[in-house]
């Protein structure tokens, strides 16, 4: 258990939080840095090194021109032949992770391993590595997944590298394997990529691969309820039961009463009142290597519920409804919503307003562009909104926070232009297209935690029917989200360990068998999902769908 927790350390956790408007993100978790050797600091400045490579803005029409895309590059170990490593950043600025291209990493140590080369590509629309310069919905549509796999292949067969020997004339697929690899939605890529475009990436490695499209993805805090301290779930459990009693009901003194006992009496209605109260955003960035602020802010909360002024601890039962939702109201006012002298409250947010396409901010860099980009693809292609469990189902979050609250938040308040009504995300097609749990490429090796909120969208999760093989593997830990990648994480827990051990020689076997006309011996689509379309046959389809999201954005 952890006491004492900072109020500052948590509040400000509290306010990366509550912009209810925004979706948590499937990030990577950032990587505790451990090298096997110093680096001087030249080494660390040339890793840190920015590189353009012009882009297609639109791979449907070349004619639209190219924008600068950002990487960073390592090639300490190459020695002719080698593989190049491919990583995708993902939803973020990938300014300032350099890291990952060392050999704290698995991506690194598969690079290393086998005289390889690194490679952190940004994703279009997110950092620096923007077509256009706003973030306007018009510009917005040319970020789509088939975009984003199109600049994975585009890349990987056109740039030249900036090679220490200055050799980069046959570094293409064709002459070297290339391995595509990413954590959490980029892994996810890997395996959209490698199911639709078989033969340009040899192998691929995908941690924490969120490849199911889940529009009510109310499962990411089921590793939360099932792996935190017992008696703090009991307890949440025991309070969010009663209060969803209360927030579903038609009593609104009763609601009104439990907004201001929670220090909410300035948030109008109840689902913002009910989205506030979800606290366990905090669990997404734990990790077994010790991610402090997370930590100190996750069990702090569960200390205040669980350890009392005596120092006496609950049992795994909990100390049972009316002590717990005392001490959860004491903790969120003195933490998240204070209560000043005067009675007035901190805390006052409404959602049910008409926002306005001229009050948002579309500007290229600012501290919200990366979450606009992604709010983006979750109401158009992906969901994941994470909401309250059905009725009758344990929860931490109340049922009053659904989808539709969500779809209204992320969707209509940020594209209004674009959203007047809920509309679901085109999650079926997306499964459809790209494989999600029904993904048979080969070479490919997946990695997840038991703890990790995402693990429900991988191919470890409830309702997936992958099938394991021998160039199709699956390595489940006892980590968080993403937690294999970190080669320190698996020094400090055995199952992470060996779930590197498993990719490291998954990849070792593989490389070895490589050949110069590897992607000339299939053919196109055999390893692809199950009735999906592959390869390059999906180049009608995305003739189509731009014109037709152009309708849509413009009408």
């Amino acid at each position: 258990m952890y006491s004492g927790f900072s109020f500052f350390l948590v509040f400000a956790w509290s306010l990366s939080f509550f912009y209810p408007a925004l979706a948590h993100r499937p990030l990577r978790t950032p990587v505790a840095v451990k090298f096997t050797r110093q680096l001087s600091l030249r080494e660390l400045d040339r890793l840190s090194t920015i590189y353009y490579f012009d882009q297609l803005v639109d791979h449907n029409d070349p004619s639209l021109g190219t924008f600068k895309q950002r990487y960073w590059f390592n090639d300490e170990w190459y020695q002719e032949g080698g593989p190049i490593v491919l990583i995708n950043g993902g939803e973020s600025n990938m300014e300032g992770n350099s890291d990952w291209l060392t050999n704290s990493t698995l991506d690194g140590r598969i690079a290393q391993d086998h005289n390889g080369s690194v490679i952190l590509l940004e994703h279009r629309f997110f950092g620096l590595s923007q077509p256009f310069d706003d973030l306007s919905s018009e510009s917005l549509k040319y970020l789509t997944i088939h975009q984003a796999i199109e600049d994975n292949v585009y890349f990987a067969q056109n740039v030249k590298l900036p090679m220490t020997n200055g050799n980069n004339s046959s570094l293409t697929p064709t002459d070297v394997p290339w391995i595509l690899t990413g954590g959490s939605y980029p892994g996810a890529l890997v395996s959209w990529t490698m199911t639709n475009q078989t033969d340009v990436f040899y192998a691929g490695y995908s941690s924490s691969g969120v490849v199911q499209a889940i529009t009510d993805f109310w499962k990411y805090n089921e590793p939360a309820r099932v792996n935190m301290p017992k008696n703090c779930s009991s307890d949440v459990v025991a309070v969010v039961a009663y209060l969803d009693d209360i927030f579903t009901g038609t009593n609104q003194t009763a609601i009104d009463q439990v907004k201001e006992y929670f220090g909410l009496a300035n948030v109008p209605f109840t689902d913002d009142a009910a989205a506030y109260l979800d606290t366990f955003y905090m669990w997404q960035a734990m990790n077994v290597y010790g991610t402090p602020t997370a930590t100190a802010a996750f069990y702090g909360f569960c200390d205040s519920l669980e350890v009392k002024a005596d120092g006496s601890v609950a049992s795994e039962a909990g100390w049972g409804l009316e002590y717990a939702i005392d001490a959860w109201a004491s903790w969120f006012k003195n933490t998240t919503c204070p209560v000043y002298s005067d009675g007035s409250a901190a805390c006052s947010y409404n959602t049910h307003v008409n926002v306005a396409v001229s009050e948002i901010d579309v500007s290229v860099g600012s501290t919200t562009s990366d979450d606009r980009a992604w709010a983006w693809m979750v109401c158009n292609e992906v969901g994941w909104f994470q909401t309250g469990a059905p009725k009758g189902q344990p929860s931490l979050v109340s049922s009053v926070v659904d989808v539709e609250y969500s779809f209204r938040t992320q969707c209509i308040n940020q594209f209004p232009d674009v959203f007047t009504e809920y509309k679901e995300p085109s999650v079926d097609q997306t499964n459809a297209v790209y494989g999600s749990w029904n993904a048979k490429t080969d070479r490919i090796a997946f990695g997840t935690g038991t703890r990790d909120p995402w693990l429900h969208a991988t191919v470890s999760g409830d309702g997936s029917n992958f099938v394991e093989s021998p160039t199709r593997i699956v390595g489940l830990s006892d980590g968080f989200h993403c937690s294999e990648d970190s080669m320190l994480a698996g020094d400090g827990d055995e199952s992470i360990a060996q779930v590197q051990e498993k990719v490291l020689t998954a990849m070792g076997t593989w490389l070895g068998e490589w050949t110069p006309d590897w992607n000339h011996n299939s053919a196109k689509g055999s390893n692809a999902a199950d009735g999906a379309m592959t390869g390059r046959s999906l180049s009608a389809i995305y003739v189509v769908v731009p014109i037709l999201l152009t309708a849509i954005l413009t009408h």
